[in-house]
Order: C-alpha cells, then structure tokens, then sequence
C-alpha cells in the first residue's frame, strides 16, 4: 500500500525546513558580526589577525548555509522568489554583493604581493559584516510589515515603487529588527571569540563590547517584537484564500500555537542567559545558549509568519497578490521528490558539528599566528 502524503503537509513541512535553515543562518552570521567589529574591537595589528582567522576558519559555513537556504526557498516557494527576486531586486542585489566581497576578502587579503592591501579587504569584510545582517533583517520583516507589488492573473509582479525594496529602509520596525540581528550577530560573535582565542587582553575587551551590544539589541528587538503582537496582521482564509486585515494577528498566532510561543520564549532566555554568565561568571560558554536561543527565537518568528492562516510575504498594496505556503508552493510532487532528498539533512549537519569540533579543537593564541603558515 502507497503511502499518500497530503500536499498540505508537504508545504507545511517545507515552510519549517526553510525557517529552521533561516534560523541556522542568522545564528551562523556571528562572521559578518565579528567583521563589523575589526576596526573597534582589535588592539593591535595582531589582534586583528587573530579575529579574522576564527572567523575565516567558520565563513564558509555561513556562505554554504546561506545558499542552501536560498535553494530550498526557491525550489519549495518558487513563486516568493519570483515576486521578490523580480521587484524587491536592489535589495537583494544589495545583499548578495556584500557576500561576494565577503569571499573575496578571505582568498585574497593574505595572498602574497597583494597590490590592494589588508586594509582594503578588511574595509570589504567590514561592509559584509555591517550591511549582510542588517539588510537580511530588513527583508524579513518585510514578512510582517508587506511590501508595494502586485501579482496579475500570470503571477507576473509589478514592482509600485521606484526604489525595487529599498523602500523596505523606510519603515522603521523593517529598522528595527535590521538593527536587532545585526546586534545579535555582534553578540555571538563575541561570544565565540571569548571561546575561541585565547588572549586575555582581546577576552576582556570582547565583553566590554558585549555589555554595549546586548542594551541596544534589546532595545531594537523588543521594539519590533512589542509592535509586532500588536499590529495589524495578514490572514489567510484556509478555505478560500482571500487575504484580509486581523488586528493582533501575530499575537493569535502566538497564543494558538503555544508550542511556537513556548520555543520563542525559552530562544530569548537562552539569549540572555549566555550574555548573562558570559558577563557575570566570566565563562566561556556563552556561545552555546545564545546560538541556541538564536536560532529558537528566529525559528518560532518565522512559523508564525508563515503558518495558521498567514501571509507569508503580504502585498501592503493589494491584498489578494499575498503570498502565502498554499499559494506560493511548487507542485505536489517536486515537493514530494524534495521531501525524501531532505532526509539526509541531518547526515550534513552531524558534518557540519563534526567539521566544527575539529578546527576548533584547540584555542587560537599569539604562538599559532606567528608561526602559522596559513592566515586569512
């Protein structure tokens, strides 16, 4: 006997594959935040060279990551990309540039006679690091916020402002939560340098810094989190399609998904906790509670974006051109070959964790970048 799998579950089922990559992702990006911090943090030239080889050491975890998502979203959601890749374009051309500076910087900034100078592929890391997880944060909460298109009966979409998604800098709670995952990709990413190099001096200038960065991540997230439960939302009819306007919609969502609810709450303690004995203790675990937290917290946001009746990636222009996980799916059986394909997910990440403890098998001092014959 067949087993016959509901179309309905295979989009649900691939809306929480490409939240829980999203959430891997705004965890992995401690990179880009320990770049925007190579100007500011480092004490010395040799600081500096110690940060950027444990960052350089994880980068293209963050950059395979990054792609496997955007894969995922494309093959399960085609009809997102094509609204958003098709009008919102200069935000996401804005967005992969920064990534393709980004692996320019790491092959090339040490590479004997370079003509351009550390200094210039440091500035390249640097605008990787500062505009990679603000932009990526503002385009998601365009999630929650809509955006200016319109669908015709072919799904072809018209883009109703002049600026294709940088109108998205425009809105302040699209600011705000650009601002909290840069911050928060800041926060891990001093986290992991406390557990990753061994210098005292650079240790305890990361957790000065940290002090600084968890007061304005709170600020900006709470903000958006607070006006997010209270804003007016885009629902779904389950039976119909339409689109309307609920108010406190994302709070509905919260307190009938209490499992999504409970995983957002304990993905902030767990924030705060690491930050907390990091700050308080002196540890050097910190990384493992916040990363932890993280990809909780932006997993449970991004369920309830997408799921109980939601618009995933709403029109604030016309309602009926929202794109939800009924309307936007590929076919019932790209999503089924897919399904199967994804089982060796977790076979990728006991690599990724078996990868992950073998470069960090010990902690990198002063010793190994002077005599190390590979640096970033």
């Amino acid at each position: 006997m067949t087993l016959m799998i509901s179309y309905l579950f295979l989009q649900h089922y691939w809306w929480i594959i490409v939240s829980l990559l999203a959430s891997l992702l705004v965890f992995l990006m401690f990179v880009q935040g320990g770049q925007s911090l190579i100007f500011s943090l480092p004490e010395s030239d040799l600081h500096t060279t110690m940060i950027i080889n444990a960052l350089g050491r994880k980068w293209e975890f963050t950059f395979t990551t990054l792609v496997t998502f955007g894969g995922a979203f494309f093959a399960s959601f085609p009809l997102f990309y094509a609204t958003s890749f098709g009008g919102a374009y200069w935000l996401w051309i804005a967005i992969l540039f920064s990534f393709i500076i980004q692996a320019v910087a790491y092959e090339f900034r040490s590479k004997p006679k370079n003509v351009f100078g550390r200094r210039t592929f440091d500035t390249f890391l640097f605008i990787n690091g500062s505009l990679g997880p603000f932009l990526i944060g503002t385009a998601v909460a365009t999630f929650f916020t809509g955006s200016q298109f319109i669908l015709n009966e072919m799904n072809q979409v018209k883009w109703l402002t002049s600026w294709y998604g940088l109108e998205a800098l425009m809105n302040v709670r699209n600011l705000a939560l650009g601002f909290a995952v840069l911050l928060l990709s800041r926060i891990n990413s001093l986290l992991y340098i406390i557990n990753t190099i061994n210098d005292q001096t650079l240790n305890d200038r990361s957790r000065k810094r940290l002090i600084v960065n968890s007061v304005f991540f709170l600020v900006f997230f709470l903000f958006f989190l607070i006006s997010l439960v209270f804003s007016t939302g885009f629902a779904a009819d389950p039976s119909t399609g339409a689109i309307t306007l609920v108010k406190h919609k994302y709070l509905l969502n919260f307190i009938q998904m209490p499992v999504v609810l409970a995983m957002c709450l304990a993905g902030v303690v767990g924030v705060l906790y690491g930050i907390g004995i990091t700050v308080l203790r002196k540890s050097t675990k910190g990384i493992w509670f916040t990363g932890t937290g993280t990809v909780l917290a932006v997993f449970s946001l991004l369920l309830v974006a997408g799921f109980n009746g939601t618009s995933f990636y709403p029109s604030a222009s016309d309602l009926e051109s929202s794109l939800t996980i009924h309307n936007a799916s590929s076919s019932r059986f790209t999503l089924t070959v897919m399904m199967y394909i994804s089982f060796i997910i977790p076979f990728v990440f006991a690599y990724i964790w078996y990868a992950w403890k073998s470069i960090n098998n010990s902690k990198i001092n002063v010793d190994e970048m002077k005599s190390e014959e590979h640096k970033y």
